[in-house]
Protein backbone atom coordinates (compact mmCIF):
# COMPACT_ATOMS: atom_id res chain seq x y z
CA UNK A 1 0.00 0.00 0.00
CA UNK A 2 1.26 3.36 -1.20
CA UNK A 3 1.99 5.64 1.93
CA UNK A 4 -0.69 8.15 2.03
CA UNK A 5 0.15 11.68 0.83
CA UNK A 6 -0.74 14.69 2.90
CA UNK A 7 -3.55 17.19 1.82
CA UNK A 8 -1.94 19.68 0.07
CA UNK A 9 -0.78 23.06 1.98
CA UNK A 10 -1.56 26.80 1.10
CA UNK A 11 0.34 28.20 -1.38
CA UNK A 12 2.80 31.37 -0.44
CA UNK A 13 0.54 33.13 -2.61
CA UNK A 14 -2.44 32.12 -0.35
CA UNK A 15 -0.85 32.92 2.85
CA UNK A 16 1.01 36.41 1.44
CA UNK A 17 -3.33 37.16 0.62
CA UNK A 18 -4.75 35.66 3.89
CA UNK A 19 -2.09 37.56 6.16
CA UNK A 20 -0.30 40.29 4.41
CA UNK A 21 -3.27 42.02 2.23
CA UNK A 22 -5.55 44.17 3.54
CA UNK A 23 -8.95 43.35 4.78
CA UNK A 24 -12.29 43.06 2.66
CA UNK A 25 -14.14 46.65 2.97
CA UNK A 26 -16.41 45.81 5.59
CA UNK A 27 -20.32 46.72 4.58
CA UNK A 28 -22.42 49.25 5.79
CA UNK A 29 -24.10 48.76 8.93
CA UNK A 30 -27.51 47.47 9.45
CA UNK A 31 -28.77 50.72 11.22
CA UNK A 32 -27.69 52.39 7.91
CA UNK A 33 -29.78 50.10 5.82
CA UNK A 34 -32.45 50.05 7.95
CA UNK A 35 -32.69 54.02 7.47
CA UNK A 36 -32.05 54.08 3.51
CA UNK A 37 -34.92 51.13 3.42
CA UNK A 38 -37.56 52.89 5.83
CA UNK A 39 -40.87 54.26 4.30
CA UNK A 40 -42.54 57.23 3.33
CA UNK A 41 -45.50 57.10 5.12
CA UNK A 42 -44.27 59.78 8.18
CA UNK A 43 -47.51 61.09 9.25
CA UNK A 44 -46.85 63.62 11.45
CA UNK A 45 -44.39 66.50 11.38
CA UNK A 46 -41.97 64.94 14.46
CA UNK A 47 -42.68 61.53 12.67
CA UNK A 48 -40.19 63.33 9.60
CA UNK A 49 -38.06 65.24 11.74
CA UNK A 50 -37.31 61.38 13.94
CA UNK A 51 -36.30 60.05 10.70
CA UNK A 52 -34.59 62.68 9.26
CA UNK A 53 -32.31 62.80 12.73
CA UNK A 54 -31.42 59.34 12.25
CA UNK A 55 -30.36 59.41 8.19
CA UNK A 56 -28.07 62.07 9.63
CA UNK A 57 -26.67 60.31 12.19
CA UNK A 58 -26.44 57.04 10.03
CA UNK A 59 -24.35 59.53 7.53
CA UNK A 60 -21.94 60.55 10.32
CA UNK A 61 -21.50 57.36 11.74
CA UNK A 62 -20.90 56.21 7.51
CA UNK A 63 -18.11 58.85 6.85
CA UNK A 64 -16.54 58.09 10.10
CA UNK A 65 -16.38 54.62 8.88
CA UNK A 66 -14.70 55.18 6.01
CA UNK A 67 -12.13 57.22 7.33
CA UNK A 68 -11.01 55.04 9.84
CA UNK A 69 -10.74 52.39 6.75
CA UNK A 70 -8.62 54.87 4.91
CA UNK A 71 -6.36 55.50 7.62
CA UNK A 72 -5.97 51.89 8.61
CA UNK A 73 -4.88 51.44 5.02
CA UNK A 74 -2.52 54.19 4.88
CA UNK A 75 -1.02 52.97 7.89
CA UNK A 76 -0.43 49.35 6.64
CA UNK A 77 0.48 50.44 2.84
CA UNK A 78 3.33 52.34 4.77
CA UNK A 79 4.16 50.01 7.07
CA UNK A 80 4.75 47.02 4.12
CA UNK A 81 6.92 49.38 2.67
CA UNK A 82 9.06 50.26 5.62
CA UNK A 83 9.35 46.17 6.69
CA UNK A 84 10.23 45.36 2.78
CA UNK A 85 13.20 48.12 2.85
CA UNK A 86 14.39 47.20 6.27
CA UNK A 87 14.70 43.89 5.76
CA UNK A 88 16.79 44.62 2.25
CA UNK A 89 18.99 46.77 4.06
CA UNK A 90 19.79 44.45 6.20
CA UNK A 91 21.02 41.64 3.84
CA UNK A 92 24.85 42.41 3.82
CA UNK A 93 26.79 44.08 6.46
CA UNK A 94 28.58 47.36 5.81
CA UNK A 95 26.68 50.44 4.40
CA UNK A 96 22.96 49.91 3.50
CA UNK A 97 22.46 50.25 -0.16
CA UNK A 98 19.50 52.75 -1.39
CA UNK A 99 16.30 50.93 -1.41
CA UNK A 100 15.62 50.71 -5.07
CA UNK A 101 19.24 49.67 -5.78
CA UNK A 102 18.69 46.68 -2.87
CA UNK A 103 15.43 45.62 -4.27
CA UNK A 104 17.48 44.72 -7.92
CA UNK A 105 20.03 43.19 -6.29
CA UNK A 106 18.82 39.42 -6.02
CA UNK A 107 16.35 40.18 -3.31
CA UNK A 108 13.28 39.10 -5.81
CA UNK A 109 11.27 37.54 -3.18
CA UNK A 110 11.28 40.75 -1.28
CA UNK A 111 10.84 42.76 -4.48
CA UNK A 112 7.54 39.99 -5.33
CA UNK A 113 6.31 40.24 -1.71
CA UNK A 114 6.19 44.20 -2.19
CA UNK A 115 4.62 44.09 -5.41
CA UNK A 116 1.84 41.79 -4.30
CA UNK A 117 1.06 42.82 -1.48
CA UNK A 118 0.73 46.70 -2.98
CA UNK A 119 -1.34 45.69 -5.74
CA UNK A 120 -3.65 44.19 -3.69
CA UNK A 121 -3.74 47.47 -1.56
CA UNK A 122 -4.31 49.32 -4.29
CA UNK A 123 -7.14 47.14 -5.38
CA UNK A 124 -8.95 47.72 -2.02
CA UNK A 125 -8.50 51.06 -1.94
CA UNK A 126 -10.65 51.60 -5.27
CA UNK A 127 -13.42 49.21 -3.88
CA UNK A 128 -13.51 51.60 -0.63
CA UNK A 129 -13.39 54.61 -2.77
CA UNK A 130 -16.21 53.42 -5.25
CA UNK A 131 -18.38 51.98 -1.99
CA UNK A 132 -17.46 55.40 -0.46
CA UNK A 133 -18.62 57.49 -3.31
CA UNK A 134 -22.37 54.88 -3.45
CA UNK A 135 -22.65 55.39 0.07
CA UNK A 136 -22.58 59.01 0.11
CA UNK A 137 -25.10 59.05 -3.02
CA UNK A 138 -27.06 57.21 -1.38
CA UNK A 139 -27.27 59.35 1.87
CA UNK A 140 -27.78 62.49 -0.08
CA UNK A 141 -30.59 60.83 -1.88
CA UNK A 142 -32.43 59.98 1.38
CA UNK A 143 -31.23 63.13 3.24
CA UNK A 144 -32.60 65.13 0.14
CA UNK A 145 -35.78 63.02 -0.07
CA UNK A 146 -36.91 63.86 4.17
CA UNK A 147 -35.44 67.20 4.23
CA UNK A 148 -37.73 68.10 1.05
CA UNK A 149 -40.75 65.83 3.05
CA UNK A 150 -40.18 68.06 6.29
CA UNK A 151 -40.23 71.80 4.03
CA UNK A 152 -43.39 70.11 2.30
CA UNK A 153 -45.02 69.15 5.59
CA UNK A 154 -44.44 72.40 7.44
CA UNK A 155 -45.86 74.44 4.37
CA UNK A 156 -48.53 72.15 4.88
CA UNK A 157 -49.05 72.94 8.54
CA UNK A 158 -48.75 76.25 8.27
CA UNK A 159 -51.36 76.95 5.22
CA UNK A 160 -53.87 74.64 7.23
CA UNK A 161 -53.22 76.02 10.93
CA UNK A 162 -51.29 79.37 11.26
CA UNK A 163 -49.87 79.65 14.68
CA UNK A 164 -50.68 81.28 17.34
CA UNK A 165 -49.02 83.83 19.72
CA UNK A 166 -49.37 86.16 23.02
CA UNK A 167 -47.50 88.78 23.08
CA UNK A 168 -47.23 90.46 26.68
CA UNK A 169 -45.86 94.07 26.69
CA UNK A 170 -44.17 95.20 30.17
CA UNK A 171 -43.55 98.70 30.44
CA UNK A 172 -39.94 99.39 32.24
CA UNK A 173 -40.58 103.29 31.80
CA UNK A 174 -41.98 105.96 30.12
CA UNK A 175 -39.93 105.39 27.10
CA UNK A 176 -38.69 101.53 27.91
CA UNK A 177 -40.63 98.20 27.64
CA UNK A 178 -39.94 94.12 28.14
CA UNK A 179 -41.41 92.25 25.68
CA UNK A 180 -42.07 88.39 26.33
CA UNK A 181 -44.50 85.48 24.07
CA UNK A 182 -46.03 82.95 25.95
CA UNK A 183 -44.00 79.46 25.45
CA UNK A 184 -45.30 77.57 22.53
CA UNK A 185 -44.65 74.09 21.94
CA UNK A 186 -45.50 71.05 19.61
CA UNK A 187 -44.88 71.83 16.08
CA UNK A 188 -45.33 76.19 16.95
CA UNK A 189 -41.46 76.35 16.88
CA UNK A 190 -40.95 75.03 13.97
CA UNK A 191 -43.71 76.51 11.73
CA UNK A 192 -42.96 80.19 13.58
CA UNK A 193 -39.14 79.59 12.49
CA UNK A 194 -40.22 79.43 8.70
CA UNK A 195 -42.94 81.86 8.84
CA UNK A 196 -40.30 84.17 10.06
CA UNK A 197 -37.42 83.38 7.98
CA UNK A 198 -38.38 80.94 5.31
CA UNK A 199 -35.71 77.81 6.71
CA UNK A 200 -37.15 74.84 8.34
CA UNK A 201 -34.63 73.95 11.91
CA UNK A 202 -32.66 71.15 11.76
CA UNK A 203 -34.36 69.19 14.67
CA UNK A 204 -37.99 69.53 16.17
CA UNK A 205 -37.53 70.29 19.01
CA UNK A 206 -34.85 73.22 19.37
CA UNK A 207 -36.41 75.78 20.59
CA UNK A 208 -37.03 73.91 24.02
CA UNK A 209 -33.98 72.34 24.00
CA UNK A 210 -31.74 73.94 27.16
CA UNK A 211 -29.61 71.39 26.75
CA UNK A 212 -25.56 72.28 27.37
CA UNK A 213 -22.05 71.06 26.84
CA UNK A 214 -20.63 73.13 29.59
CA UNK A 215 -22.36 72.95 32.88
CA UNK A 216 -21.13 76.34 33.72
CA UNK A 217 -22.01 78.18 30.06
CA UNK A 218 -25.60 79.05 29.15
CA UNK A 219 -27.11 76.62 25.81
CA UNK A 220 -25.40 77.99 22.44
CA UNK A 221 -27.98 79.25 20.35
CA UNK A 222 -26.60 76.74 17.60
CA UNK A 223 -26.13 73.28 16.83
CA UNK A 224 -23.31 71.96 15.69
CA UNK A 225 -24.34 70.78 12.46
CA UNK A 226 -25.02 71.93 8.78
CA UNK A 227 -21.73 73.41 8.92
CA UNK A 228 -21.45 74.94 12.16
CA UNK A 229 -17.96 73.78 13.66
CA UNK A 230 -17.91 72.92 17.42
CA UNK A 231 -16.01 75.94 18.02
CA UNK A 232 -18.29 78.12 16.53
CA UNK A 233 -21.47 77.33 18.03
CA UNK A 234 -22.00 80.38 20.60
CA UNK A 235 -21.01 83.05 18.01
CA UNK A 236 -21.52 87.07 18.89
CA UNK A 237 -24.90 88.89 17.77
CA UNK A 238 -23.59 89.59 14.40
CA UNK A 239 -22.22 86.21 13.64
CA UNK A 240 -25.46 84.60 14.80
CA UNK A 241 -26.83 87.49 12.26
CA UNK A 242 -24.24 86.30 9.36
CA UNK A 243 -24.91 82.46 10.13
CA UNK A 244 -28.92 83.23 10.39
CA UNK A 245 -28.98 84.86 6.88
CA UNK A 246 -26.56 82.41 5.12
CA UNK A 247 -28.08 80.97 2.13
CA UNK A 248 -29.79 77.28 2.81
CA UNK A 249 -32.85 75.89 3.44
CA UNK A 250 -31.82 74.22 7.20
CA UNK A 251 -30.96 76.39 10.12
CA UNK A 252 -29.54 74.65 13.18
CA UNK A 253 -30.54 77.16 15.70
CA UNK A 254 -31.45 76.33 19.40
CA UNK A 255 -33.20 77.86 21.97
CA UNK A 256 -34.46 80.84 19.99
CA UNK A 257 -36.45 82.31 16.85
CA UNK A 258 -34.79 84.85 14.59
CA UNK A 259 -37.31 87.65 13.76
CA UNK A 260 -36.25 90.27 11.23
CA UNK A 261 -38.21 93.58 11.08
CA UNK A 262 -38.52 96.28 8.58
CA UNK A 263 -37.13 99.97 9.74
CA UNK A 264 -39.13 102.88 8.02
CA UNK A 265 -35.99 104.34 6.34
CA UNK A 266 -35.23 100.69 5.10
CA UNK A 267 -33.15 97.60 6.41
CA UNK A 268 -34.17 96.00 9.06
CA UNK A 269 -33.35 94.67 12.86
CA UNK A 270 -32.18 91.42 14.05
CA UNK A 271 -34.46 90.55 16.91
CA UNK A 272 -34.78 87.17 18.59
CA UNK A 273 -37.21 85.43 20.60
CA UNK A 274 -35.39 83.68 23.73
CA UNK A 275 -36.50 80.69 25.43
CA UNK A 276 -37.14 81.69 29.38
CA UNK A 277 -39.29 79.58 30.94
CA UNK A 278 -42.86 80.07 30.60
CA UNK A 279 -41.85 82.69 28.24
CA UNK A 280 -39.88 84.11 25.01
CA UNK A 281 -38.36 87.22 25.77
CA UNK A 282 -37.80 89.31 22.69
CA UNK A 283 -34.16 91.18 22.84
CA UNK A 284 -32.70 93.30 19.63
CA UNK A 285 -29.21 92.59 18.04
CA UNK A 286 -26.64 95.80 19.04
CA UNK A 287 -23.73 95.56 17.82
CA UNK A 288 -21.76 92.41 19.37
CA UNK A 289 -24.39 91.29 21.80
CA UNK A 290 -28.33 91.22 22.11
CA UNK A 291 -30.39 94.10 24.49
CA UNK A 292 -33.73 92.87 26.22
CA UNK A 293 -35.05 96.38 27.36
CA UNK A 294 -36.51 97.62 23.98
CA UNK A 295 -37.49 101.46 23.08
CA UNK A 296 -40.98 102.30 22.50
CA UNK A 297 -40.32 102.26 18.88
CA UNK A 298 -38.48 99.27 19.32
CA UNK A 299 -41.27 97.21 21.12
CA UNK A 300 -43.70 99.10 18.64
CA UNK A 301 -42.03 98.32 15.54
CA UNK A 302 -41.89 94.34 16.81
CA UNK A 303 -45.61 94.40 17.35
CA UNK A 304 -46.44 96.16 14.28
CA UNK A 305 -44.52 93.57 12.04
CA UNK A 306 -46.46 90.97 14.19
CA UNK A 307 -49.72 92.68 13.79
CA UNK A 308 -48.83 92.76 9.05
CA UNK A 309 -48.36 88.75 9.54
CA UNK A 310 -51.69 88.63 11.66
CA UNK A 311 -53.60 90.55 8.89
CA UNK A 312 -51.98 88.30 5.94
CA UNK A 313 -53.90 85.41 7.73
CA UNK A 314 -50.19 83.70 8.62
CA UNK A 315 -50.22 84.38 12.40
CA UNK A 316 -52.85 84.36 14.96
CA UNK A 317 -52.16 86.81 17.73
CA UNK A 318 -53.43 88.15 20.84
CA UNK A 319 -51.61 91.40 22.30
CA UNK A 320 -51.83 91.93 26.37
CA UNK A 321 -50.44 95.67 27.89
CA UNK A 322 -49.87 96.07 31.13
Amino acid sequence: MSPRKPPPGPSDKDTLSRRDTPRDVPRAPAAEERVLSRPQGLETLEAAYEAWLEARKAHAAERQRFAREDARLEQQGAFLVGSVRSATEGVEPGPALPSDAALATGEAPLHDFLRQAEQQLARTREALAREEAESEARSQARLTALRDTVRERVRRHLAASPPRLRLLLRKVSATRAVLHVERVGGDVPVLLLYLFTGCVPSRHDFLLDDSTEDVALPPAPLYAEEGVAPEARRPSARALLARVRAPGEVLPVKGFLPVFVPRPGGGEDFFRLLQRGPVMEVEVAEDEAFRGVLTREESERFAGHLLRLKMRGQLALEVEAD
